[in-house]
């Protein structure tokens, strides 16, 4: 096994155009690196192939120094100064960023040369270029930096959000974990608590949520939009598929998914009403809990023995990829445990410069925990995949390839959770819990989705609206057996937890579109784990020089969310669990 004093820790490349002692302090500090990309005359194909690196690494540096300030705001949401460093970024140097981004652009499309460079990639990011010029405006610089300081906004107050049980104050990740409780009044104790602390936000939540709405759609009017999800699209360079296409994935889901998620929920009423009489009605507390009475898994006990763990469990898949990790941890750039204070959820952030990613997350010891933790080292993994790719815009796939290297990793990693599970048993339960987990997560990223496209095809609804079409959009993919009577008021605020609707509009299909193609490429593993895992990483490699649909080829997978795709291979998900199920 490699250790830390063995690794070959990278460094960053050397500063061949901003120079070894730049410092961001304001916009005065890089005004004329950018001048000087504007200004330089290029006179034949290897000057614009040259123009082309010198400006990514002007990018590098100031997506690396964004990156920092993210990070360290979001593991202390508390801190003033910490929030200040990234607002500054915000409000001082990305509005004109924009602004020279936009003119570099223009500069690359227009140049004599620029059909001579036919080396894979630059064809892709021309287009992503060409549709970043059609929708820039110059009087969005300003909405968007107002933009980006409310949806900041969200971690903060759900960072800030704790409860009291049993004397003791606990995060909402921490008070989650006795979701599983085999006693039924302990964990509907803490979901109670947890969503009563919700609903205490829940009109601030509302209130921001508005603001956020009025200000993407004045964004969409102004860049020539009907919508703000019409813009996204375009934004998000989504050139292979269509809203129309994502409309009828949420049809097939509802279709091919939710029928096996109504069977998930009936077998747990009925396990769990055979082992305690009283439970005559399947609740919302209900959903975790392990139905034979076992207590909760816990696969880890600190941050330390989850990372060490996942690096064990790596080096049974592939030794390369296991030194990913080795090498984050030996450079620090990792924060993984639950604290007060931290914002929500778990990323892992690229470092441009560097190529060394920093994975941020809130563990407590659940195996939703494991599997955030091996889901964000699937995206490490393809960051270190791509460091070495000539220019930024290549080291940058789409969320629809990045979703496939993270969520491929959760099912290719399984087989070797015995790192986590000694007994056989518990094994066996974690790879169902996960299995049984993908039945419930389409239907959940089909509600998330539709809900989106509703939201912003009607930007003038009231508050009222959009609580009577999340429970109309909601109900159509939830199971129909979970009773959430009296509890209304909370249901119509579920939609609320999604960080994604705040922070990251409309990116959240890749999650349904990857997870299918991750199950494509574990299909593929199972069958031949060389060529399965070999396609995994060839496909991770091309970083975004290919598109879409040629990079999951890559993988020999499919990029397709088609009826009778999706019922394929829930066929075969389901196959796998009842494997597990008989071999109890």
């Amino acid at each position: 096994m490699t250790t830390n004093q063995t690794l070959n820790l990278p460094a960053r490349p050397t500063r061949s155009f901003i120079g070894e002692t730049i410092e961001l302090t304001s916009w005065a500090d890089v005004a004329p690196l950018y001048e000087e990309l504007l200004d330089r005359a290029i006179d034949n194909a290897d000057e614009l192939k040259q123009w082309l690196v010198d400006r990514s690494e002007l990018e590098s540096y100031l997506s690396e120094n964004f990156a920092w300030r993210y990070i360290r705001m979001t593991c202390d949401t508390a801190n003033e100064t910490l929030v200040n460093q990234l607002n500054f970024f915000i409000e001082e140097i990305q509005p004109p960023m924009t602004t020279f981004g936009n003119e570099l652009d223009l500069k690359a499309v227009n140049s004599p040369f620029l059909s001579q460079l036919t080396d894979d990639g630059y064809d892709v990011m021309v287009r992503g270029m060409k549709k970043a010029i059609e929708i820039f405006r110059d009087e969005n610089i300003p909405l968007q930096t107002d933009l980006q300081t409310e949806e900041r906004k969200y971690g903060a107050i759900v960072g800030a959000m704790t409860v009291q049980i049993d004397g003791r104050e606990m995060t909402l990740p921490e008070a989650s974990d006795r979701l599983q409780s085999t006693d039924r009044v302990v964990r509907e104790e803490a979901w109670r608590k947890i969503w009563e602390r919700r609903y205490q936000d829940h009109k601030t939540l509302d209130l921001l949520f508005d603001r956020l709405r009025d200000l993407r759609h004045q964004i969409a009017i102004n860049a020539g939009f009907t919508n703000f999800r019409d813009y996204a699209f375009a934004a998000l360079g989504r050139f292979d598929y269509t809203p129309q296409d994502c409309v009828d994935f949420h049809e097939s889901v509802a279709e091919a998914v939710v029928p096996y998620l109504n069977e998930l929920a009936n077998e747990r009423k009925q396990k769990l009403t055979k082992a305690d009489a009283s439970v005559d009605t399947l609740r919302p507390w209900d959903a975790k809990v392990d139905v034979e009475g076992r207590p909760p898994l816990k696969p880890f006990a600190t941050g330390a023995e989850l990372l060490e763990k996942t690096i064990a469990c790596f080096d049974r898949l592939d030794r390369e990829l296991a030194d990913d990790l080795r090498i984050m941890r030996a450079m620090g750039h990792l924060d993984l445990e639950s604290r007060k204070g931290k914002a929500p959820g778990g990323y892992n952030y690229p470092l441009e410069e560097i190529g060394v990613p920093f994975i941020f997350m809130n563990a407590t010891s659940s195996l939703r925990d494991l599997v955030t933790m091996v889901h964000e080292g699937g995206h490490a993994v393809h960051s270190f995949l791509t460091r070495d790719l000539s220019l930024k815009a290549f080291r940058n796939p789409p969320m629809e390839v990045a979703e496939l290297a993270s969520m491929s990793m959760e099912l290719l990693s399984m087989d070797y959770w015995d790192v986590f599970f000694e007994n056989a048993d518990e094994l066996r339960r974690a790879k169902l819990q996960h299995l049984e987990s993908i039945i419930e997560t389409l239907p959940w990223v089909a509600t998330i989705d539709k809900f989106q496209h509703w939201i912003y095809e009607n930007p003038a609804h009231t508050d009222a609206d959009r609580r009577e079409n999340w429970l109309r959009i909601y109900n159509q993919f939830a199971d129909t057996i979970t009773n959430w009577d009296g509890f209304a008021f909370y249901q119509e605020y579920l939609w609320q937890r999604q960080l994604h609707l705040y922070e990251v509009p409309f990116y959240y299909i890749e999650y349904g579109i990857a997870q299918l193609g991750a199950i494509g490429v574990w299909r593929n593993y199972r069958r031949d784990p060389k060529a399965g895992l070999s396609g995994y990483k060839k496909a991770l490699s091309l970083g975004y020089k290919a598109p879409i649909r040629e990079i999951y080829a890559a993988a020999n997978v499919p990029f397709d969310f088609s009826h009778d795709y999706i019922r394929e291979l829930m066929g075969f998900v389901w196959e796998e669990i009842e494997k597990l199920k008989n071999a109890a």
